[in-house]
């Protein structure tokens, strides 16, 4: 029987994060709660003020900081303590509450940016030249300028806003049926022992060598997910349509402009990732057949996807190796970049163990007091690359919100995996380095290749689905069970080929992936690793001028345009050439693995 998860009080303290850095107790989160309840007050006193006096708008964005830095303590600790057991109803209840009274603030201040777009372009000038201490928030007012044509008026700005906790509801229902309430049969090994399923022993029990152990996994997982196939297809169209609503009473053609806009990239350079990709397939077919070949099985099925190909290498990564590891694989960033990630270490950035009713998966929450990483550590090579890639998002935060004002602190999803990925390249370029035998980089290869198939073309592949799902309701066609099996079933034969069986229970794997929540979230997965894999070998390659300027642009946040953050690091999305230079790179990686292999 394999070991059973432990409950949370049972975690030890050096495995849990240090929440207390932002409160010490519920009862100070609490007092800042009230405080925060009074800013709706604040916000209103301003109605009719901002267009007339440089002064008092000035006054308005100290004020907009302010409520940022307290609703940033207040909803990173109720998030955090809320995923550590997603069954204690206390700290849904305090994220409950936080939700409503944001959308309460959020219709206080439905005034403001109607107020701001009223003031006409010469009188917005004279701003800066009566106030030059308004200079700091030029950008946020231009961006918030940029989308005129996008903004309603007040009422119907108000009515946004009320409306923001409803929008929230398909997520947040998904949160709760995956995460709280989904449990799957165990599954059973060639020799009749039972494992235990969750969110997290998945992916190790898919690498498993024993193939009658990966099967009975698979078919657990997604036959729970089949028996709920119509509340899965019910929630992810809820969101869909949540988001078409959105784009059309903001005056969007579609869903992914809507999407972009906000972020302000064009949506060109979604699509031509998708064609960049489609038009690199035969690599992901010569990948598949080269697996299939190596597991030396006649028909190669989803279930062998994930298994290692290159046997007879044990897969045993403890935290404290991957912590080492990792470190020194960053020399090459210098050792002020190392610094932060040792902090992060000493000083319990990190929630370091699976407990039962956390959260799955892991992520990189960057609180203002410092980040704050959710891992769910097993011992596998995997989550040492995990390791490596919440710290680099930990480290992007740390260094935008030291360098950055509070106004421009956050950087915006789109570069947000660049720095996680770059992370990941490094130690993988680490361990290649320090590994002679041939069998251990055999293994290290088939691992970076599938980085490639797991980040640049499943996560494209998502990408197209999300796309598909969304023209589909904004043409006026339902989203059902059927349906969505139907075109998620056509992209994975498209993706993996011909030689890899498409198991009917794969049709599934839409509903349980939580990023089709996140509003076009996942398509940066592949954009992110594709620039990060430039920016390695350009690190590695061209050392110290490099790292300057990629630290620069980890040191951004928002205070420019993404696409310029990452042309002033050196790479250039606004072509398919990082996409394509990556793609090379796989390329030749393929050629290596065979070389290996025979």
């Amino acid at each position: 029987m394999s070991e059973r998860i432990p409950q949370r009080a049972d975690v030890s303290a050096e495995n849990k994060w240090a929440i207390e850095d932002i409160y010490a107790t519920d009862e100070a989160w609490e007092r800042d709660y009230k405080k925060a309840a009074g800013f709706a007050e604040k916000i209103g006193s301003y109605k009719g003020e901002l267009s007339t006096s440089a002064d008092k708008l000035l006054e308005y964005l100290r004020l907009d900081d302010e409520l940022s830095i307290v609703f940033d303590s207040l909803i990173n600790y109720a998030q955090r303590k809320s995923d550590e057991d997603t069954r204690v109803a206390k700290y849904q209840d305090m994220t409950n509450r936080l939700e409503m009274l944001y959308v309460q603030i959020a219709g206080a201040a439905a005034f403001v940016t109607p107020e701001i777009l009223s003031i006409d372009d010469g009188a917005f000038e004279g701003f800066f030249n009566t106030c030059p201490d308004l200079e700091l928030y030029r950008r946020s007012l231009e961006r918030i300028r940029r989308q005129r044509e996008h903004i309603l008026s007040e009422a119907e700005e108000k009515i946004m806003a009320l409306t923001g906790e409803m929008q929230g509801t398909p997520d947040t229902i998904f949160s709760m049926f995956n995460d709280a309430d989904l449990k799957f049969p165990d599954a059973v090994d060639s020799d009749g022992n039972a494992h235990q399923i969750t969110h997290e022993s998945y992916v190790p029990l898919m690498q498993s060598t024993d193939r009658e152990l990966r099967k009975s996994a698979f078919k657990s997982m997604y036959e729970t997910y089949g028996s709920f196939k119509n509340t899965s297809a019910a929630m992810l169209s809820a969101q869909v349509k949540t988001l078409v609503f959105r784009a059309r009473a903001r005056k969007y053609p579609n869903t992914l402009q809507a999407a972009l806009d906000g972020t302000e990239v064009d949506t060109a350079v979604y699509r031509r990732l998708i064609e960049a990709v489609h038009e690199n397939m035969g690599l992901m077919h010569r990948y598949v057949k080269i697996r299939k070949k190596a597991l030396g099985v006649d028909e190669l099925h989803a279930y062998d996807l994930y298994t290692p190909i290159v046997g007879g290498i044990e897969d045993n990564v403890p935290f404290e190796q991957a912590k080492k590891e990792v470190y020194e694989s960053l020399a090459p960033m210098g050792e002020d970049y190392r610094a932060i990630f040792k902090e992060g270490i000493e000083k319990r950035w990190i929630d370091v163990r699976e407990n039962e009713g956390k959260r799955s998966g892991a992520y990189s929450a960057g609180a203002k007091v410092h980040p704050f990483v959710l891992l769910n550590y097993k011992n596998t090579l995997n989550w040492e690359f995990t390791l490596a890639h919440e710290m680099g998002h930990a480290i992007h935060s740390y260094l935008s919100n030291k360098h950055q004002p509070t106004a421009y602190a956050d950087y915006v999803i789109f570069v947000a995996e660049v720095a996680s990925t770059c992370n990941e390249s490094l130690l993988m370029q680490h361990l290649l380095k320090n590994t002679s035998d041939k069998k251990r980089r055999a293994f290290l290869v088939n691992y970076f290749l599938e980085q490639f198939r797991t980040t640049l073309y499943r996560q494209t592949m998502f990408a197209e689905f999300e796309l598909m799902i969304n023209e589909k309701v904004e043409s006026g066609e339902s989203l059902t069970a059927e349906s969505l099996c139907e075109m998620y079933h056509k992209l994975n034969v498209d993706y993996y080929g011909e030689e890899l069986i498409v198991d009917s229970e794969l049709d599934m794997e839409w509903a349980r992936i939580p990023h089709f929540y996140y509003n076009y979230y996942v398509y940066q997965y592949a954009t992110g690793f594709s620039a990060a894999i430039a920016l390695s070998q350009r690190i590695l390659n061209e050392g110290e001028s490099v790292v300057k300027d990629y630290i620069g642009f980890l040191s951004g946040g928002c205070s420019a345009d993404p696409i310029t953050l990452l042309k002033g690091a050196g790479v250039d999305m606004t072509s398919k050439k990082a996409v394509e230079d990556a793609l090379k790179l796989f390329s030749s990686l393929l050629d290596e693995m065979e070389e290996l292999l025979a």
